[in-house]
């Protein structure tokens, strides 16, 4: 059986210090290096294989829009309701989808709470209480809490907006089970950490935690493509 372990006691640089934009592999690669200079598990599940390489989407409203259809669903899901969305909106903007009547949201394969969660988010945008032009000037948690003020938009949408559209370095979704396993393996523990437990590891890794988060995901294919489980 693996034994629990403590992880390491690492001091957290100060609240609101924010690294540079996560937009190319320069950053990237700076990022990962600091993380395994401030945690020795980061360096060890960096020379096992977990190098991330760079992810990026569209930022605004469509990249907002496009990962609250990727909610819950399949990847080729998603795509698919994502393509007859755009079709019939090519100018995907928060005025647009608001003007949009519910019957063209719905040929393009939405749900009605995701209908309402977009609604909710164009009516933000455009009522100023959701500034998507300048939330990458903000605090990750800041801009988090901004984010999940909207209704239908959860932490993990927040998160993963901030970190693949904006770029944001020190965005991170904690509540991801993908994420969740990989520490859990990074770390060496019996059970899977919950996403509050898995926030507090993670301050060890400020203002970094958006590059902490992409190295625990490549750790997770690599583990698991060493253990012979197929990826999802």
């Amino acid at each position: 059986m693996r034994t629990t372990r403590t992880p390491h006691a690492i001091s957290p640089p100060a609240a609101g210090v924010t690294g540079p934009p996560l937009d190319s592999e320069a950053v990237l690669r700076a990022g990962i290096a600091a993380l395994a200079d401030l945690d020795p598990v980061m360096a060890r599940i960096l020379a096992e294989g977990a190098t991330p390489t760079l992810r990026k989407r569209a930022p605004g409203f469509e990249g907002l829009a496009g990962i609250v259809v990727g909610q819950q669903i399949s990847t080729a899901s998603a795509a698919a309701i994502r393509g007859r969305l755009v079709a019939r909106l090519p100018d995907l903007t928060a005025a647009s989808l608001d003007a949009a009547p519910d019957a063209i949201l719905r040929e393009a394969g939405l749900s009605a709470p995701k209908i309402r969660a977009l609604r909710a988010a164009a009516q933000a945008v455009l009522g100023g209480t959701l500034p998507l032009d300048s939330l990458h000037a903000l605090p990750a948690d800041e801009a988090h809490r901004l984010l999940v003020a909207v209704h239908g938009i959860g932490p993990w949408t927040a998160d993963v907006y901030l970190l693949f559209c904006l770029g944001h370095p020190d965005a991170f979704p904690a509540g991801d089970l993908a994420l969740q396993e990989a520490a859990r393996l990074a770390d060496g523990l019996e059970a899977r950490p919950s996403a509050a437990a898995l926030t507090r590891r993670a301050e060890a890794w400020r203002p970094w935690r958006g590059v902490a988060a992409t190295m625990l995901w490549a750790y997770y294919r690599v583990a698991r493509a060493r253990d012979g489980a197929p990826l999802p």
